[in-house]
């Protein structure tokens, strides 16, 4: 009874290990390569699939996935004789999960030292400066180049990025210096436009305040020409409406000989003609009032005198 209880307990187990060999559950984004007998039988799609247990044989597990490698720097010569260091940094990803196990030993390998070989290829045939400016030309010349070599292999490169080109270090510090040197240049250019940018505004700001300064000088010298003129105007207008005659014209025309005197600078002072017919004027008007007021006292005295007798 015993050797069948154990007979039985060994059947269980080969059958639990059967079942598990025959159901092989792929995840997602994934391909298994089956072979029978050693050669290749089918390849495994995400989802569950049956095998033939002990049989049919799981060769290798393939990530379909887009992946990421980073390539130590590779030491390449430039075409002036310059030694650089690169950094290659690889996105590919497994489009034929048979072509990637059976045409290539290992892809990953394969596909750094091409990418090294083809690195060295473009970047001896350019110099320094060029070298430093095309990452994009570079970028674009190992894409192409690897598509091409690596589609056989079921490998499909997406995109080919320079991490870092590092040139050596005396060439950098002759880098450095010229690059202080270019923008030292350009803040003295800068600072010299800045010079000439704010005179011209500095001169355009002050011949536009000279203009606006004249404008209203002149404008001030119309009214004030304009005013004086009306003053003028009016006296004028106030003189004939009045209708003075020669005495008060000869009085006034005295008055305004002293205003003509004032001032420090006036050292001679010319007499006009006219001030002689001034003054036989006003000597004619003095006279005239002294004759009526003297006529005027002597006929009071004879009144006065005729009044004295009348008393007595």
């Amino acid at each position: 009874m015993a050797p069948v209880i154990i007979v039985l307990i060994i059947l269980v187990v080969l059958v639990f290990i059967a079942l598990i060999k025959t159901i092989q559950v792929i995840p997602q984004a994934s391909a298994a390569i089956v072979e029978r007998f050693g050669r290749y039988t089918r390849t495994l799609n995400a989802g569950l699939n049956i095998v033939v247990p002990f049989i049919d044989t799981i060769r290798n597990r393939i990530d379909l996935r887009e992946q990421v490698v980073p390539f130590p720097p590779q030491p390449v010569i430039t075409q002036d004789n310059l030694v650089v260091n690169i950094d290659t940094v690889i996105y590919y990803q497994v489009t034929d999960a048979r072509a990637a196990t059976y045409e290539v030993a290992s892809y990953i390998q394969a596909i750094e030292q091409l990418t090294v070989t083809t690195l060295r290829n473009i970047i001896g045939g350019m110099d320094l400066e060029r070298t430093l400016t095309s990452r994009e030309e570079i970028n674009a010349a190992l894409r192409g180049v690897l598509d091409e070599a690596t589609g056989k292999w079921g490998i499909r490169v997406n995109r080919v990025e320079l991490k870092a080109i590092e040139p050596p270090t005396s060439i950098q510090d002759s880098m450095e210096k010229q690059m202080r040197a270019d923008r030292d240049k350009r803040a003295a250019i800068l600072q010299a436009e800045g010079v000439r940018q704010s005179e011209i505004l500095r001169a355009e700001g002050e011949k536009q305040a000279q203009i606006l300064r004249a404008e209203g000088e002149a404008k001030a010298a119309a009214l004030r020409a304009e005013g004086e003129a009306q003053a003028v105007r009016t006296v004028f207008e106030a003189i004939h409406a009045g209708d003075p005659d020669q005495k008060l014209l000869s009085y006034q025309y005295l008055q305004m000989l002293p205003k003509i005197a004032e001032g420090d600078a006036n050292k001679l002072w010319i007499v006009p003609s006219e001030i002689g017919e001034a003054l036989k004027g006003l000597s004619g008007a003095i006279g005239n009032f002294s004759a009526r007021s003297g006529g005027a006292g002597d006929a009071g005295a004879s009144t006065e005198r005729r009044e004295k007798p009348s008393i007595d």
